[in-house]
């Protein structure tokens, strides 16, 4: 049988898709934001990662909104193309694929630097590099079995990182510790540090991207989005409370939150906080196989992609060749050590995703007739949100973006001239 002609099974629930959208989410940020926040704004940080998520919800419910309408996979490949046909669709994957995979290789070489702290051998320059790489190959095989027991490992990372940062909570709660006084920062203070907020939410998107393999997408989706952005929200802000609840390090950086674990829970703590960034990071990593080569997926069944890409594995019925494609590619990221050049364009790539689908929404319920100008306003303020914060970009990271842009629209056109039927929409 042509494993091109098979569909993924739909087995995917609420509390998968809860998960993808998790550890999409959360990586190390999670272990280094706290610290870095403190540092901006003081006490004030708890607060403003609140206020950081009700800004972010505009862009969440644009996502909601539209998952609504498509049962497809692909996610912002689809939003752009039914609104603005298939080359924006196009844009709107393709940058994300590709850069995700550099950003998969970066990761897990950051990754492999957490374990080092407590495997010292993991310091060797090239035994962290095929640490690198043996890690994604594994990740990448997993991936090819089933959708099903990929979830049912990313549970299983999600806890190992989750339990950690759960412990030192409990211990900033229970502890001899008092809640900080909050003052308020001055306007300025927070400049530096907004960009952060808005990165720390990035990744939620992905859980749209595989909505072909869910089982009821257009129902679950639009409440995933939201109530798990609300968790993760919370979640930022009780760490980052706990973190300056008992005070231990006033240093900026990635091993601060672990300094707060040391000082309230002795070295346990602190290694408790080292592993605990490695399996995040790992499950960040595992979340990005599941998601993206989904969406190199749903481009090659839209005509975007070759047709190579769009394969399903006639006993896994995984889409095994965008998988190891994926993989493949952040391996050869990993062994490269310029790759991380590269990685400047992944936020600038992303924030191009959002910028499309924003502009999508309004045009998709214009054509369908059923605009609104609440879901109008919100969908401008998202536009505006992203447009804004791509302004802050490098101008490495506009080159980098354009290379990745270049290579990718060479693909599309070759695509393109396969003469496959494309439907101009996917709409549900």
């Amino acid at each position: 049988m042509d494993g091109k002609t098979i569909a993924p099974p739909r087995t995917v629930g609420f509390f998968g898709m809860s998960l993808l959208q998790i550890n999409g989410m959360i990586g190390s940020g999670i272990f280094a934001l706290p610290a870095v926040l403190s540092a901006g704004v003081g006490s004030f940080a708890p607060v403003l990662m609140l206020l950081g998520g009700v800004l972010f919800l505009p862009l969440a419910l644009v996502f909601a909104w539209l998952a609504a309408r498509f049962d497809m996979s692909g996610g912002p490949v689809l939003y752009g193309k039914t609104a603005f046909g298939s080359f924006a669709g196009f844009q709107a994957g393709w940058g994300r694929y590709a850069s995700g995979a550099v950003a998969m290789a970066a990761n897990t070489h950051v990754m492999v630097a957490y374990f080092a702290a407590l495997f010292p051998p993991l310091q060797d320059p090239t035994l962290a590099t095929v640490t690198a790489v043996v890690v994604i190959a594994a990740l990448t095989i997993i991936n090819l079995f089933s959708m099903r027991g990929s979830v049912n490992a990313l549970g299983g990372l999600t806890a190992l990182k989750l339990v950690p940062l759960a412990i030192l909570i409990g211990a900033a709660l229970f502890g001899n510790y008092g809640s900080p006084e909050i003052v308020l920062p001055e306007f300025s203070q927070v400049e530096t540090v907004i960009l952060l907020l808005f990165y720390a939410f990035i990744g939620f998107e992905g859980v749209t991207v595989p909505a072909g393999e869910l089982r009821d997408p257009k129902r679950d989706l639009p409440r995933v989005l939201i109530t798990v952005l609300a968790g993760v929200t919370l979640l930022y802000a009780v760490i980052i409370w706990a973190y300056l609840a008992i005070g231990a390090s006033p240093a900026a950086d990635e091993s601060a939150l672990a300094a707060s674990a040391q000082a309230a829970l002795g070295d346990i703590g602190a290694v408790m906080i080292v592993l605990g960034a490695g399996f995040s990071i790992l499950a960040n990593s595992f979340s990005g196989v599941v998601v993206v080569p989904r969406m190199a997926y749903g481009m090659a069944q839209q005509g975007m992609l070759p047709s190579w890409f769009e394969r399903i594995h006639p006993r896994y019925l995984t889409p095994a060749n965008a998988i190891l494609f994926y993989g493949a590619a952040s391996c050869l990221c990993a062994m490269w050590g310029g790759f991380l050049v590269l990685a400047a364009a992944s936020t600038l790539s992303r924030l191009l995703t959002y910028v499309i689908t924003a502009a999508a929404l309004p045009v998709i319920e214009r054509r369908e007739g059923a605009s609104s100008i609440v879901r109008t306003i919100v969908a401008i303020l998202a536009l505006a949100s992203s447009i804004w914060i791509s302004s802050h970009a490098s101008a490495e990271a506009w080159s980098m973006f354009g290379v990745l842009l270049v290579v990718g629209t060479l693909l599309y056109f070759v695509a393109r001239r396969r003469g496959d039927p494309v439907a101009e929409t996917a709409a549900g």
